[in-house]
């Protein structure tokens, strides 16, 4: 199981699925389970239940998701906010973190109102409060760390491949 994490907007849905194509392996984001259990965005979710009883449900999506031994799950970007989840997805698989900086995390999001976190009316000082808070819980677990800059879709799952690879968890094809 290889796990992706990281803050909102560093590309784990996109580069989760492309990366579960070129593996053959299954894909699963744990923010689309959560979204479809619910009957709800996550938006939606954070604004009629809060943000405790999402993690909650999050938590159980997360125990779930890592107990299936070949897949590529994409986690949500405050998954590491609790120890269990920590625990789960790096005992249980690799985690590799799409280390984004929050500058080009702005650029990316300016326009996205799906992000509850974001709804305020500094999103980029926020977003500079998830990264001081969140980047060294996202290092204590991450088994790679990938820069994701500016690079395309493509040469990220290239270079998580290769580092996969380099490490043995991937025999190369």
């Amino acid at each position: 199981m290889i796990s992706l994490i990281g803050l909102p907007g560093s590309g784990k849905s996109t580069v989760g699925r492309q990366l579960a194509r070129r593996l053959q392996i299954p894909f699963y984001d744990s923010d689309q389970i959560i979204e479809e259990r619910l009957g709800c965005s996550v938006r939606a979710a954070f604004e009629r239940d809060g943000e405790e009883a999402f993690r909650d449900l999050e938590t159980g999506v997360l125990d779930e998701l890592s107990q299936i031994p070949k897949a590529v799950i994409s986690t949500g970007g405050g998954a590491v906010l609790r120890q269990e989840n920590r625990q789960h997805l790096r005992g249980r698989g690799y985690v590799v973190y799409l280390n984004s900086m929050p500058e080009d995390l702005h650029r990316r999001l300016r326009h996205d109102a799906t992000r509850p976190l974001l709804q305020v009316a500094d999103p980029l000082g926020r977003l500079r409060e998830l990264y001081a808070t969140r980047d060294p819980l996202y290092r204590e677990m991450a088994h790679f760390v990938i820069d994701t800059g500016r690079p395309s879709v493509a040469t990220l799952v290239n270079m998580i491949t290769m580092q996969l690879e380099l490490s043995g968890v991937l025999n190369p094809p």
